[in-house]
């Protein structure tokens, strides 16, 4: 399950930083093709998640993607995290950890 959010999320902002160096940064077009083609691995890797319902694993999937986020900033991007950042980030885990392992009827 981690696995596969983490692949997932990897590829996501992976394809989006490639289609951001195209249009932002002015890289060639084929970082945009690039880009793209991965954006598209991306949406078949999340469906290999087990849970049941699509809702539910976007949404854990959503606090995995913010820090994975915040980490690929500070590892690519060079940008270190702030006491903000990593609070945000450990919200948004604790409400994935809710989501997901929640006693349910």
């Amino acid at each position: 399950m981690a696995v596969i959010f983490v692949i997932a999320g990897l590829a996501e902002i992976g394809g989006g930083y490639l289609i951001w160096l195209w249009l932002r940064e002015g890289k060639p077009f084929g970082f945009g093709v690039i880009g793209g083609m991965v954006l598209i691995a991306y949406g078949i890797i999340i469906t290999f998640q087990t849970f049941p319902t699509f809702g539910r694993v976007y949404a854990a999937y959503g606090g995995v993607f913010v820090v994975l986020a915040v980490l690929w900033g500070w590892g690519v991007d060079k940008k270190t995290p702030d006491v903000y950042d990593w609070a945000g980030a450990l919200i948004c885990i604790i409400g994935v950890s809710v989501m997901l392992w929640a006693p349910r009827s």
